[in-house]
Parts: structure tokens; sequence; C-alpha cells
């Protein structure tokens, strides 16, 4: 991955050859707990994600550059019912969506700050990433850039 990332809520999800991808409750270097979900995403959740449960992660990715996603699914989270919630901020950002299989045919649209994507029923699992950032589009950031902020809800609700 060419992005950095970080996570607040109570739960983060990170990544390390040892023991792959997961959501842990915790910083993986520091050992201390992700700081809370900001009330605003609550609210945006409460108002666009259709679902009857707060998200419980909030992955928080910075394209510099270069950087790009390359296409996946998000799918380490245990109830596929809950949606994918995701905020763009700073540059402008190609965006990549297709289908279940990697090799499917895929649409490209253009994320620009403020832009919020929500992939949820039949498209929850469609495969997505970014295909670039569009540099000077935005002058959200002084450094340019561009941040992503994903909402997920990762455990089934009791």
């Amino acid at each position: 991955m060419s992005v950095r990332m970080t996570n607040c809520g109570p739960l983060g999800w990170v990544t390390d050859q040892e023991r792959g991808y997961r959501y842990q409750a915790t910083h993986p270097v520091s050992g201390e707990p992700w700081p809370p979900l900001p009330p605003v995403l609550l609210v945006l959740w409460d108002e666009v994600a259709g679902y009857h449960a707060p998200p419980e992660a909030c992955l928080v990715n910075y394209y510099a550059g270069g950087a790009k996603m390359g296409l996946h699914q998000d799918k380490d989270e245990q109830d596929f019912a809950a949606p994918v919630l995701s905020v763009s901020l700073g540059d402008t950002a190609l965006f990549r969506v297709g289908g279940l299989t990697r090799k499917g045919p895929t649409r490209s649209f253009e994320l620009r700050s403020g832009d919020v994507v929500v992939l949820a029923g039949e498209d929850r699992l469609a495969f997505h990433g970014i295909a670039r950032v569009l540099p000077g589009t935005s002058d959200l950031l002084a450094e340019g850039g561009r941040f992503n902020l994903t909402l997920r809800r990762v455990t089934k609700p009791a």
C-alpha cells in the first residue's frame, strides 16, 4: 500500500506480515486505544448509511503524491449487511469500482473533496480502489493530497 493509515473508533484496521489484516482495539505500536469517532461522522452515518447500529471503525488513509490503492474488497467484517461509508477530503481522486470479481469490468469517476460514497446491498462487496490522485484540485490541505475516511461496522450487532 502506498498510503499512510491510522484509525479512530473502538476498533482500528491494521495489517502486518506476522498477523495479516485484522481489526483491533489498540494501536499496534503504542498499544493505546484509538481516538474516539468524531460526533460529526456518527451523525453522517446515521443520515446516510441506512444501518441500525453505529460504525465501530474509521480507517483514515492519507494519499500523497503518487499514492493509490489497488482494487480490493472490504471483507474483513463479520456482517456484510452493514454498509461501508467513505468520505473524501482534499484533492480529487479517480475512483474505480467494479463487480464481485477482480477481473470484471470497472467504472471510473472522480471523487471530489466532500463527496460521500456508500457501498451497500449488492454493491457492499464490489471491488474498488483509487487509481490516482489529481494534484492541485483542492486547497483544503496546505501540503496537498487527499484524506479518505472509511467507516465500517465490524461486528454483528447484538
